[in-house]
This record gives C-alpha cells, sequence and structure tokens, in this order.
C-alpha cells in the first residue's frame, strides 16, 4: 500500500531533517535495517527521491531503525540533508509519499499553492501585467472601483477577473458605470455566491475583495431577524464559507475583506481566520472610521488585508493616509432643494415611533440634521424605506418637516463618485451606495498596498493624476513603508513650488 505522510522540515544540529516513523512505514514497506539512498534531487529539482539501495550503493544513504514501544517495534528515518533546504527553499511543509521501497518528498499542497500565487503576483509586477481580482458580493462595484483608483494612484494596473453579484441591476450598473474595471477577459456572474461553482478550473486571482453581506450581524440586522447567532441567518449567515470556497478554487496572493464591526467576533470570522492562516495568508485587521479619510459619513467597519506567506511585506494601518480633505459640514454638499418640494414631509409615523422607543427603554432616536454637523451617521441599504435611526435633512424655515438625502448627496457624504450611480432609480441607487464602503478609505487602503507590491520589485512608482494631484514618488526595496498624502485642491505647480509642503507629503 502507499503512505503518504505531511510533515514539516524540522531542524537538527543546523541541518534540516524529515523525521518518519510508525505503523504507517511497515504497511508501505520500511524493512528495519534496510537503507535508502537518493537518486533524484539537486539545486533545480522541485521533490526528492529516494530508493532502498544495498551495500554497493556510492551516494548518501539513511538508515531505517527502530522504535520499541508499549511491546510494539516500529521503523523509523531519519532524512536528514541540506537538500531539503536547497529544494524547498522557503518551504515549511512537506508530503512524503512511501510506497514499494521508495519514498518521493514533493511540496506540501499548500505549500504549492503559495508558491504558485506568489509567482504568479511577482511576474505579473516585473512585467507590468494587470493584476486580476476576484470581486465577491461585487454590489455596484464601489470597494472595486477605489482598489482600482488605490493601485493606479502608484502605477498599478487591474482589473475585475471574475465578478458574482447576484442583483441584476446592480451588476448592470457596474458594467455601465465602471468600465475601467471592466475587460474583454472580465467574467461577470449574476448569480447568487451558493450556486456557483468554482471548481478547479477557476480563473487564477492575485488579489479577492469580498464585502461578505452583513444582514446578519449588523445591529439593525440583530435586531430585526432575532438570531442567536448571526450564522443562523437563513440567506446571510453561511456565506463565509463560500467566500472561503471561492479562495481556495482561485488562489489569491492578497485578501481583502470589509464588514461591519460586529462581524470581527463572530463565528463565521473566527473560520475565516482559521482556514486562512491554514492557508498560508498573514492576516492584519484594523477598524476604520470613514470621517478619518475624508468622507462625511462617520461609518466604522471592520477591514481585513490577508497576506500570502512569502511575500517580504507587511500591511500596517497606521501608515493610512486620507486621499481627500473632508468638507467641513454637510451643508458642502448638500442641493438646493426648494422649499416647497414634496421631497420634504412631516414623517409623523417616525415622530411617533421614537417616542414609543424612548418610553420601551431602546436607544433609538432621530438623525435630524441642519446641515451644520461636521459629520452624519451611518446611511445602510434600506435608506428609502425612511428608517428613522437614519440621516434626515431639517427644513429650513418649518421643523415638522425633513428629508432624507438624495441619491448624489448619499454619494457625496460616502465620497463615491457620482458616476456610478448613473441611471439608477433612488432606490437602487441608494441600495448601491448604503451597502458600499467609504470610497476615498479604501482608496488609501489600496494607495498603500500597492506602495508595498511596488517594493517587492524595487521599482518607480508611477502615479496617475487624481483629482487633478499628480504625486510622484520612489518605492525603494529598503523603504518600503514610502507614503504621501493627497491633499484636494492643492494646484500641483504649487505643491511643486512649496518645499515645505513637499516635505510633509514625502
Amino acid at each position: 500500500m502507499t503512505t503518504i505522510v505531511n510533515t514539516k522540515i524540522g531542524m537538527s544540529r543546523d541541518v534540516p531533517r524529515i523525521w518518519l516513523e510508525g505503523y504507517k512505514l511497515v504497511r508501505a514497506g520500511l524493512k528495519i535495517g534496510s537503507k535508502y539512498g537518493l537518486i533524484k534531487g539537486d539545486a533545480d529539482s522541485e521533490h526528492l527521491e529516494f530508493k532502498e539501495v544495498d551495500a554497493d550503493f556510492t551516494g548518501p544513504t539513511f538508515s531505517v531503525s527502530k522504535r520499541e514501544r508499549n511491546g510494539i517495534t516500529t521503523p523509523l528515518i531519519e532524512i536528514r540533508t541540506n537538500l531539503l533546504k536547497t529544494v524547498f527553499k522557503n518551504i515549511e511543509r512537506v508530503k512524503v509519499a512511501i510506497r514499494l521501497g521508495r519514498i518521493l518528498v514533493t511540496s506540501n499542497y499548500i505549500e504549492t499553492r503559495i508558491r504558485e500565487r506568489i509567482t504568479r503576483l511577482m511576474t505579473k509586477l516585473r512585467n507590468k501585467e494587470k493584476l486580476g481580482i476576484l470581486s465577491l458580493f461585487h454590489g455596484g462595484g464601489v470597494i472595486d472601483k477605489a482598489l482600482h483608483s488605490g493601485l493606479r494612484r502608484v502605477g498599478l494596473d487591474s482589473f475585475v477577473q471574475v465578478g458574482v453579484e447576484m442583483d441584476s441591476d446592480y451588476l448592470d450598473s457596474s458594467l455601465r458605470n465602471n468600465p475601467e474595471i471592466w475587460t474583454g477577459d472580465s467574467i461577470a456572474i449574476c448569480s447568487d455566491i451558493r450556486d456557483v461553482n468554482f471548481g478547479r478550473n477557476a480563473p487564477q486571482a492575485d488579489i479577492c475583495i469580498a464585502g461578505i453581506p452583513c444582514t446578519s450581524s449588523s445591529k439593525a440586522g440583530r435586531a430585526k431577524n432575532k438570531n442567536k447567532i448571526i450564522e443562523e441567518h437563513e440567506t446571510a449567515g453561511t456565506l463565509f464559507m463560500d467566500f472561503l470556497e471561492a479562495v481556495k478554487a482561485t488562489n489569491p496572493a492578497i485578501i481583502e475583506l470589509e464588514n461591519v464591526v460586529e462581524y470581527s467576533n463572530s463565528a463565521g470570522m473566527a473560520v475565516i481566520r482559521s482556514v486562512l492562516s491554514s492557508l498560508g495568508y498573514v492576516l492584519y485587521e484594523g477598524v476604520l472610521t470613514g470621517s478619518d479619510f475624508g468622507a462625511l459619513e462617520d461609518r466604522r467597519r471592520m477591514v481585513v488585508i490577508a497576506i500570502t506567506r512569502g511575500l517580504d511585506i507587511e500591511f500596517d494601518f497606521s501608515k493610512l493616509r486620507s486621499v481627500k480633505q473632508k468638507e467641513e459640514m454637510l451643508s458642502d454638499v448638500l442641493e438646493n432643494i426648494p422649499l416647497d418640494s414634496e421631497l420634504w414631509k412631516p414623517f409623523e409615523y417616525l415622530a411617533k415611533k421614537e417616542i414609543r422607543d424612548k418610553a420601551a427603554g431602546k436607544n433609538f432616536a432621530r438623525q435630524l440634521l441642519t446641515g451644520k454637523e461636521p459629520t452624519c451617521g451611518t446611511i445602510g441599504r434600506g435608506y428609502s424605506r425612511c428608517r428613522s435611526t437614519e440621516p434626515f435633512i431639517l427644513h429650513p424655515t418649518n421643523p415638522q418637516l425633513s428629508r432624507l438625502l438624495t441619491p448624489n448627496e448619499h454619494a457625496r457624504v460616502k465620497g463615491v463618485p457620482l458616476e456610478v450611480i448613473n441611471g439608477l432609480s433612488n432606490t437602487t441607487a441608494n441600495e448601491v451606495l448604503g451597502q458600499s464602503g467609504i470610497f476615498p478609505k479604501f482608496v488609501s487602503v489600496n494607495t498603500h498596498l500597492g506602495v508595498l507590491l511596488c517594493s517587492l520589485v524595487d521599482v518607480e512608482a508611477q502615479p496617475e493624476a487624481y483629482d487633478g494631484i499628480v504625486i510622484p514618488f520612489r518605492i525603494r526595496k529598503e523603504d518600503a513603508v514610502s507614503e504621501f498624502t493627497a491633499i484636494s485642491n492643492v494646484d500641483p505647480k504649487a505643491l511643486k513650488a512649496n518645499p515645505e509642503l513637499q516635505a510633509m507629503l514625502f
């Protein structure tokens, strides 16, 4: 029979070794007292092969000895050679297959996948090829557009290689309004992700981005659905499993996750951490607030960046810099709505609900804003349903009237480019925006990521204009965390002539 052992390469007196023992070796044909010699394996090999040899064999050999435990004698063999370091460079785990007097040592499956993803990414970076993005729960493509924009700021290009979105209107709007992230090689999948079979032949991605739906984990979702744990939710509770299946199939080098802060303490997130770690990823987690990145919406979200082991980079949330200057107050983005517009309404039922909630001890209060506020609260997917706790603008002269933000205003408080919602109804536009991330925040995240990726190949970053600003800088291997801050409304000529501002940026 064949015995397969997945094991780690250890060290013995500063020499790499593999240690094998047990009855499983007996069934594989290893005999106590026999010798195994190396018959294949050198600096250019990807595996080592040994066979049982006789006393005339002239190469290095390894003897099968024995161990006795509880009256049972079993074979053991120690393969101790520097070739393990040469052949399996930067690889911790190997697969050992034993059968009929032969031992074959190859990279462990996970280690092979790690090497594949690193090789693919590094080849594309060196050749300046577009990076392929696996976009799960794509929505209207807001975060994908921010990812593309952030990478472009340092001269890296990307495209949606595979995009999965179950809502036809959302996917159509992204295809129509975000032409820069789609190419002729893109695969757009309009489907529930649970119905998608990625399989063995799935396109291999460089970056995976996913905002797993927070229907089951947000405060509003938990209050509405009354699930004991968020994984009980009928449609969203187990979507983390489909996300992990997609990651396994497409083998990205980098993964970006976004969700409500509460999701960080969920069982689903615990499973994600465990599985991604076992697949060879190093996770970096942070909680980012929209107003810290130039947005008016004070939206806090968990952000996770998972980078494959073997890439010589570390993601540091403290190195993020805003790419947008925040407006001073909400009124800076409000439209001039006529005082007699039908948008102004009394919303008497919301006023009554607020009274009932207070009497019941519920911590639900209306957000009635004048426009002088420096921030506003979170605006969710169901904003068009006029939910009581989301932002309303008070009528300038009649305190009994208020209105929702228009879709354009909604986009502006999130820092989302208006073209993202072109051609959408108010309801659909608010849904696309409400379930998206803060645009400039993810531009910042991916600008920093782009800086790190450039450092891997010692390239000179060639950033494009963003809001009319071009910031030149060089990324060096020895200074992988070089960063810059782009300030809106700064004239490039004025920047060039201002050494103090340059010093601040660089």
